[in-house]
């Protein structure tokens, strides 16, 4: 079978068999097929989807194109969160600690931002001195010590889902909701996880901007985990706003240490408490997503998932007493006020993630640094009331012409009116589970 005869099948509508997709995507790692070759199978899959089977057939292939890390001989289980990314989703910083403390092993391999704000790396690395490059046996032992540990994808791990982003993404072929599936689950799987929660973000500051779309991915990773044999959790989340108080590296992080205190806001712990439910019942150590929810609020008020963290931010390189501190804001600072008295009804969470961005806290290239002392932290959520002339966010900036930059994103991003309408909606819109029996 030829390349040409797998661009040729799927150009036309037909599945791909596992071996036309094995000869494309290992082919394409050893350099044997072309790039363009490549990219006229990305485009024909783009156009004409896969199948289910074909998706998990995908995954598998490119699971299988570089090595996988073994975490055999842990004492699990190994459960492991992704989420499809949000404006101020910091969920995995309080999530894996809290969830850790409860009897699972979290080994999560995470990943920089490329867009409004940073990744859990980018914000973990704010913490003076914390390093995710971990070799395997330091992230097995981290994880044996502290119940979690946070490490960025080796260049061995997965290496076709580089390959295949990369050309994705300037093809534009990125919106492909089976090659969005493939590229999570391969990079998600390689890492030991034996089971794993979604939080698919839905609205305004997520890449799936509707529930319907929302819905679509979610389903595509059900039967793409159901085709590999892998349990499986998919929840739906709202980003319309984004969530909790902070934007930006080390501010998230502070505002992670808060959560971890007890004194979380009530979005971010909402979402953060049933995932980490969920993942608790995913690896058989909760009965029912009740019981879940009762023991991670349990390990946040008695201390235990504030205890994690700080021996995990130790244990990677960081001093996890001073991690507890206060963070440095950067110099030049600018309020955005109300323009009238009401109720807060919304605050465009793409709109606050490009003003971040602005700041200079996520990147656009994915050479560019971040920085993390800048960002924005809201004075107002949805539901809140405000006067004219009150603040809604306060930016912080290391030069007056990203703030002007960030400013101009806000101009139209606070939605204020008469009456309460926001105060009361739901956090999660869809839970899924698909676990073993």
């Amino acid at each position: 079978m030829s390349i040409l005869d797998t661009i040729i099948h799927k150009r036309d509508g037909k599945q791909n068999s596992r071996t036309e997709l094995e000869q494309l995507v290992s082919g394409a790692v050893r350099g044997d097929v072309p790039h363009y070759q490549v990219s006229a199978w990305l485009m024909a899959a783009f156009l004409n989807g896969l199948t289910p089977e074909e998706t998990g057939v995908l995954t598998d292939v490119m699971i299988r194109s570089g090595r996988s890390l073994d975490l055999s001989g842990l004492p699990g289980p190994l459960i492991d969160k992704h989420s499809t990314g949000g404006v101020g989703d910091k969920v995995s910083l309080i999530l894996a600690p809290m969830v850790a403390a409860c009897g699972v092993q979290v080994p999560m391999m995470s990943g920089r931002g490329l867009g409004h704000t940073g990744g859990t790396l980018d914000k973990l690395e704010s913490i003076a001195g914390y390093s995710t490059e971990l070799d395997e046996d330091r992230f097995r032992q981290i994880i044996q010590d502290c119940g979690f540990a946070m490490t960025g994808q080796s260049s061995d791990v997965v290496p076709a889902d580089r390959l295949l982003y990369a050309l994705r993404d300037v093809t534009g072929t990125v919106e492909s909701i089976p090659l969005i599936t493939a590229s999570i689950l391969s990079k998600k799987f390689a890492e030991g996880a034996e089971a794993l929660v979604f939080d698919v973000k839905c609205g305004a500051g997520a890449f799936m901007k509707t529930f319907e779309q929302a819905q679509a991915l979610a389903e595509s990773l059900r039967e793409s985990c159901r085709a590999l044999g892998r349990p499986v959790v998919t929840c739906i989340t709202r980003m319309e706003s984004p969530l909790g108080y902070a934007i930006g590296n080390a501010f998230e992080v502070e505002e992670s240490v808060t959560c971890l205190r007890g004194d979380g806001p009530a979005d971010l712990m909402d979402v953060t408490i049933r995932l980490g439910a969920w993942m608790l019942v995913a690896g058989g150590v909760a009965s029912t997503v009740e019981e879940g929810v009762s023991r991670c609020v349990q390990a946040i008020e008695n201390g235990d998932a504030l205890d994690r963290f700080v021996r995990n931010v130790n244990a990677q390189g960081g001093n996890g007493q001073r991690a507890l501190e206060p963070v440095d804001r950067a110099p030049v600072r600018e309020v955005l006020k109300a323009d009238r008295d009401g109720y807060v009804q919304g605050l465009n969470a793409y709109a606050f993630g490009r003003a971040a961005g602005a700041l200079g806290a996520g990147r656009m290239q994915a050479e560019d640094s971040v920085l993390p002392d800048v960002g924005i932290i809201l004075a107002r959520k949805p539901g809140d009331s405000v006067h004219s002339g009150e603040t809604v966010a306060e930016l912080y900036a290391r030069d007056p012409a990203r703030v002007a930059d960030a400013m101009a994103w806000l101009a139209d991003a606070v939605q204020i009116d008469d009456e309460d309408a926001a105060g009361d909606l739901p956090m999660i819109l869809e839970e899924v589970a698909q676990l073993k029996d």
